[in-house]
């Protein structure tokens, strides 16, 4: 099959699923880290927290004005640090 053949498919099949003919195979959800919540949970700044995840202070205030979510590896830090808060005090040491 080739590759234009390969993704025609793979459009249809993701219309099919939009309208609702077919159901996804495989659905993924990632919990939203409240950053700012964490952060105060953790009584530290801005500053402090992007240091501590290597990340501007910039991408921290974006995060708790939801104007971007965290992703990836940062997602599942901060709800690592939820869950675990002196995960946090080891991040900042290093």
């Amino acid at each position: 099959m080739s590759i234009f053949n390969e993704l025609k498919t793979s459009l249809e099949e993701a219309v099919e699923i939009k309208n609702g003919k077919k159901k996804p195979s495989k659905v993924t959800r990632y919990e939203v880290a409240d950053v700012k919540e964490i952060r105060e949970q953790l009584k530290v700044s801005q500053i402090e927290l992007a240091d501590a995840l290597g990340t501007s202070i910039d991408t921290i205030k974006s995060w708790e004005l939801k104007r971007r979510n965290p992703t990836g590896l940062a997602a599942k830090v901060l709800i690592a640090i939820k869950k675990n808060p002196s995960l946090f005090h080891e991040l900042a040491a290093i």
